[in-house]
């Protein structure tokens, strides 16, 4: 992964958080009583809203930067569950766009099932990214499984009608706030780990020559010890022929033999006679059978 794909990938996730301040912008610009417990966020993407333009640009733009961070950063995931991840935040994606295009008084049926979409999407999405965040670390994956769990018993509770402690509004908020806040996570997460990584893997020149000098130096050390080594062995093998030869020596001296005389059976004197008695071969040189 190039530096710049993991740059983009990362910011993209991390701009997500712009739905909040968006959304805190439209409310802030109602002029009929709105809360966040009560009203669910599609009343502020309503057309009688008076920034209904801007909260729908902001569905739209959320759409387009959970896809491009899931296509950029989709080296940095492992495993099978990095697909998986990838296809589940495509759907939540094209929920989200789908609330924005299709405002809910508008178009109530298509924007339902937008936000049904982005809801399911956005809980399992995490649940699946997070197994594909932890081979890299499990303290971002265990995050975002309870993000993402979170998020997906939220949608449960929102889309079966269970709103009575948090309210409808708050319900909602509660599934549909995870993802944003996990992608955002993510991203930072994977941007300082995929620079840590390149920085190890890409060294600087100096580095580089360092360890190349380390290589050479340790070749060289293994060939000096085999050199000793083998010049040990043949000292050994020396010193071992030597003793030998002294022991040869020392044994010819004992018997009387002149240094250096032939000890060889079958030679004879000038007279042709056997020089060696046969019954005796380490007789000394000289010596005549009487």
């Amino acid at each position: 992964m190039t530096p710049n794909r993991l740059r983009t990938g990362a910011l993209a996730w991390l701009l997500t958080l712009q739905f909040f301040v968006v959304e805190s912008i439209a409310q802030a610009r109602m002029t009929v009583p709105y809360s966040r417990s009560i009203n669910t966020i599609s009343v502020l993407g309503a057309t009688d809203s008076p920034a209904h333009r801007l909260m729908n640009a902001s569905f739209v733009v959320q759409a387009v930067l959970i896809v491009v961070g899931a296509l950029c950063l989709g080296p940095a995931l492992r495993g099978g569950a990095a697909l998986i991840a990838q296809a589940v935040l495509g759907v939540a994606a094209a929920g989200v766009l789908i609330v924005g295009l299709f405002a809910r008084n508008a178009h109530p049926l298509v924007h339902a099932v937008g936000a049904v979409a982005y809801l399911v999407g956005a809980g399992l999405g995490l649940i699946a990214l997070a197994y594909a965040v932890r081979p890299r670390s499990e303290l971002l994956g265990t995050v975002l499984a309870l993000l993402g769990l979170i998020g997906t018993a939220m949608s449960v509770f929102f889309i079966a009608g269970v709103t009575e402690f948090l309210g409808v509004g708050g319900t909602e908020r509660a599934a549909g706030y995870m993802l944003p806040i996990g992608l955002a996570i993510a991203g930072g997460a994977l941007w300082r780990m995929g620079y840590e990584t390149d920085a190890g893997a890409e060294a600087p020149p100096e580095a580089a020559l360092e360890d190349a000098d380390s290589a050479v130096g340790r070749r060289e050390a293994r060939r000096l010890a085999r050199e000793q080594e083998q010049a040990r062995r043949a000292e050994q093998q020396r010193l071992r022929d030597a003793a030998l030869e002294d022991a040869a020596l020392e044994d010819a001296a004992r018997r009387g033999a002149p240094q250096g005389a032939s000890v060889a059976a079958g030679t004879t004197d000038a007279d042709g006679e056997d020089d060696v008695d046969p019954e005796d071969p380490w007789a000394a040189p000289g010596r005549r059978r009487g």
